[in-house]
């Protein structure tokens, strides 16, 4: 069994397509298909379930995954510490990232470590299922390191670093009957259509776990991935919300009110997977994290 079969298996894996694989590893697509015919030969399985329209993991291929990704990083933390005594890191460096991070400037952040490394392959994606689905790829191995938004205590299995934590408010129209107090509870909120981030994302996380410990329920009314539209859905009339402050623009005509009784906070959080030996290219971002944090 070769690495490299088992590198190609694992691109066709996560790109659930021969061609994306191919332009993803910078081969014909023919060596890819004939490198997977190999691993399936030799493994006497089949591994991937084809048709025109789609490739979906057997479960023999589903079963080899996570065990081709362990044995890929034991390979790339080889390269690592004979590429550090040369002075040069190559690789792959797959980071995963929430749609609006105004903590960190990741442009500036990946730009620099480019500069730096610039034999590492940087490859950048954003969540579909919020943080909680960013936390799912890097338990996986489809990431090596991830900002995300984690309610409460990280899930086993994830080392993370706080970068910043700012406290849930409530954001009610200004002609809302509760804008006139000072601060507003769980309970006088309850009742209220509410305008959130879908299941999975941090502050939504954060704020159903508040009602539930409160024994309260409550009703959200519209799903908006980008939280920073939120206060827009707000303004309009459509519902209140309880998100972080700097999710709310400065100016807005918006009413912003503490959370009495309860505390409900917003983590913005640096990811890795602890089962897996941080490579060289993800401590060396690491390393360059909080130089380029937004006070």
């Amino acid at each position: 069994m070769e690495l490299r079969h088992l590198v190609y298996f694992v691109s066709v894996a996560e790109e659930r397509s021969f061609t994306r694989a191919a332009e993803r590893l910078r081969v014909v697509q023919s060596g890819v298909s004939a490198a997977v015919r190999g691993l399936e030969r030799e493994l006497g399985v089949q591994l991937f379930e084809r048709s025109s329209q789609r490739v979906v993991l057997t479960d023999a291929g589903t079963a080899l995954l996570p065990a081709a990704r362990a044995t890929i990083d034991a390979a790339q933390a080889a390269r690592d510490a004979v590429d550090e005594v040369r002075g040069g890191l190559r690789g792959t460096l797959r980071i995963g990232t929430l749609t609006s991070v105004g903590f960190v400037d990741l442009p500036a952040l990946l730009g620099r470590f480019h500069a730096e490394h610039p034999h590492v392959d940087l490859r950048l994606r954003t969540a579909t299922r919020g943080s909680a689905g960013l936390a799912d790829a890097l338990l996986d191995g489809e990431l090596d390191v991830a900002f995300l938004s984690l309610s409460g205590h990280p899930p086993a299995g994830l080392s993370t670093r706080t970068l910043v934590a700012e406290p849930i408010v409530a954001v009610l129209p200004a002609s809302h009957p509760l804008a006139e107090r000072e601060t507003v509870s769980l309970a006088d909120l309850a009742g209220e259509p509410f305008v959130d981030s879908p299941l999975g994302y941090g502050n939504r996380t954060e704020v159903d776990r508040g009602f539930a410990a409160a024994g309260l329920q409550r009703r959200v009314a519209l799903e908006v991935a980008d939280i920073a539209t939120v206060p827009h859905y707000v303004g309009h009339g459509l519902g209140v919300a309880l998100i972080p402050r700097f999710a709310v623009r400065p100016g807005s005509d918006l009413a912003l009110r503490p959370v009495a009784g309860t505390r409900l906070n917003w983590t913005f959080d640096v990811a890795t997977a602890s089962a897996r030996r941080p490579s060289a290219a993800v401590r060396a971002l690491l390393r360059l994290v909080d130089a380029h944090r937004r006070p």
